[in-house]
């Protein structure tokens, strides 16, 4: 079942609490003895917490989410704002910390507060991988005071997997294929199961599945018949643990891609005008796209979060049944992205690419579902564009508040013309 999936020793590594572990050591503070909590900002009194020590939160009930007004009048709370390139700063050292026990491409940094690292190569028959990473949590600990859990698996996906449902609670836990269905199938609710939202679990709700195990033992044919070819058989597969992504999930050397990243001149906080930029940017991929008679299987969105908010983000992809280069099925499947992923924070970075390209022609331009209707439109409005410049033809959204297009079109390199 599993002979051809990868088994590597992949670790994902969680600095716990990272912002107030982090805010404790500027202040010379014991995190695990001290109630600490981030404030977005000190001087509003409705400001949201952004983050809190684990004594803040077992002690007070106070977590990332709440208000500040929420924090009781206590003398041994400490309230602190961000200082965000000092934690930029201390993700980087623990980056270069990392880099003593493994090269640079078997690191890959998710997020500021989590890191992956591929303990396969460097692991032999004097050292065990779960000896490495305790040495590595015993360093993060003499060297920044960061504690930390971590979870390794045969693949990405089974790392993390690891670490949310036990190593955050263990502080290491280590799978394998032969622990899905005592470890992964037995999880319920189903939004503890990593890639799963509330969305997708009510869905499956109506479904009649409630844990892991009912979704992988549902036939594959029903599941991608409610969700689509591309999500149906990516929910699926990840039920029994199965992901066959390189660490960091970077392009093949060589491979040309289509792809677009713009850092928005403003904090994006609502989901429509999030998904404005995304049309309008999908547009631009797939007329490109068209233009060079290709088009993409895999299609990859990803989104930054504002540093108001702590930065970060997330980079998601999935590979459609058949090659597209049509701005609106791009766009749906960014939307799917978003919905499975976004954690309803100020956006400040958006890009979107289109990879695994093949000739247009591949393309089987069904009668059955205007396929040929909707190529036609595309080639009639690039050739518009093309003509009379890029802003000639518009779709609606881009003359909204949240449009970029006409902006941009004023700007060479970023910087007005």
């Amino acid at each position: 079942m599993y002979e051809n999936m990868p088994d590597r020793k992949i670790c994902c590594i969680d600095m716990r609490s990272f912002y107030a572990s982090a805010a404790s050591q500027d202040l010379g503070l014991d995190v695990t003895k001290t109630p600490i909590a981030v404030i977005g900002n000190m001087e509003r009194n409705g400001s949201v917490v952004l983050a809190s020590s684990p004594l803040m939160k077992s002690k007070f009930g106070i977590k990332t989410g709440n208000r500040k007004f929420e924090i009781p009048n206590d003398p041994s709370i400490v309230l602190v704002e961000p200082k965000m390139e000092f934690y930029v700063k201390i993700s980087m050292e623990i980056a270069r910390l990392l880099g003593e026990y493994a090269p640079k491409e078997d690191i890959h940094v998710y997020s500021i507060d989590e890191i992956f690292l591929n303990c396969g190569n460097v692991s032999n028959n004097s050292i065990s991988v779960k000896e490495i990473v305790l040495r590595i949590q015993d360093d993060l600990i003499r060297a920044f005071g960061l504690p930390s859990a971590a979870g390794v698996g045969p693949n990405m996906l089974m790392s993390k997997l690891a670490l949310d449902l036990q190593g955050k609670k263990t502080g290491y836990a280590e799978w394998t294929y032969d622990d899905i269905p005592s470890k992964l199938w037995t999880v319920s609710p189903l939004s503890e199961m990593w890639g799963i939202g509330s969305r997708t679990e009510k869905t499956l709700h109506g479904m009649g599945i409630y844990t892991v195990g009912d979704l992988a033992n549902t036939p594959l044919h029903i599941i991608e018949d409610k969700f689509g070819s591309a999500m149906g058989n990516q929910l699926w597969n990840h039920s029994w643990g199965r992901d066959i992504s390189e660490l960091g999930a970077p392009l093949l050397e060589g491979q040309v891609s289509y792809g677009k990243g713009q850092m928005l001149l403003k904090d994006y906080t609502t989901i429509e005008a999030i998904h404005t930029v995304i049309l309008e940017m999908c547009e631009d991929i797939a007329m490109r796209a068209r233009e060079a008679g290709r088009a993409g299987r895999t299609i990859s969105l990803g989104i930054g979060y504002s540093k108001n908010a702590f930065g970060g983000g997330f980079s998601r992809s999935t590979t459609i049944e058949e090659a597209t280069n049509d701005t609106m099925q791009i766009y749906r499947v960014c939307k799917r992205l978003l919905a499975e992923n976004y954690s309803e924070r100020p956006v400040r970075h958006v890009s979107i690419s289109l990879t695994k390209l093949e000739d247009e022609t591949s393309i089987q331009l069904s009668l059955f579902n205007n396929r040929v209707k909707e190529r036609q439109l595309g080639t009639a409005m690039d050739s518009i564009r093309k003509k009379y410049g890029s802003t000639a033809l518009l779709r609606a959204v881009s003359f909204t508040e949240a449009g970029t297009a006409l902006q941009r079109a004023n700007l060479i390199g970023g910087h007005k013309k």
